[in-house]
């Protein structure tokens, strides 16, 4: 796709959001699987289910533009995953390992809260309404998500990763 115009970066952005979303859901279950604390393991596995949700949403969004859902593969993502699997495998203690899939859960909501902003900023220009809305409900579960992680790493994961 050549992109002349904000409407076709838009939809490759989509495009790109939807290979974010596509790489996290096989991710996601092995920083579970690598996961000590319980509460680790559980939010990971909450935010599976909740990327799979993602994942479907921005689906609908491009079938309803009429592109092809697998046209791009985010190679960022694919940065940050490789980072976090070398890290999870490099740390022995699993407190410090938990904190450190914290440190790269974040890094990974993080890179999705600039996309979905830039997404949903773009879809209003554009008077794409209806695509705006589900962006900005994405963006609000990622932000949640990452909020919840902070609780997570100050109120038991760094701690006991320092201790």
């Amino acid at each position: 796709m050549n992109v002349e115009n904000l409407g076709d970066r838009y939809l490759a952005e989509l495009q790109e959001a939807r290979s974010v979303e596509a790489q996290l859901s096989e991710a996601l279950p092995k920083m579970g699987d690598a996961a000590n604390a319980k509460d680790l393991k559980r939010a990971l596995a909450d935010h599976l289910g909740e990327t799979r949700s993602q994942l479907d949403r921005i689906d609908d969004i491009l079938r309803r533009h009429g592109v092809d859902t697998r046209a791009h593969s985010d190679q960022s993502m694919q940065r940050i995953i490789a980072e976090t699997d070398k890290w999870a495998g490099m740390v022995d203690d699993q407190a410090c390992r938990d904190a450190g899939l914290i440190a790269s859960a974040q890094r990974i909501e993080h890179y999705e809260i600039a996309v979905y902003g830039t997404l949903a900023s773009w879809a209003v220009q554009l008077g794409l309404e209806k695509d705006a809305a589900t962006l900005r409900a994405i963006l609000a579960e990622d932000k949640s998500a990452d909020d919840a992680l902070t609780r997570l790493a100050k109120g038991e994961v760094n701690p006991d990763a320092a201790a």
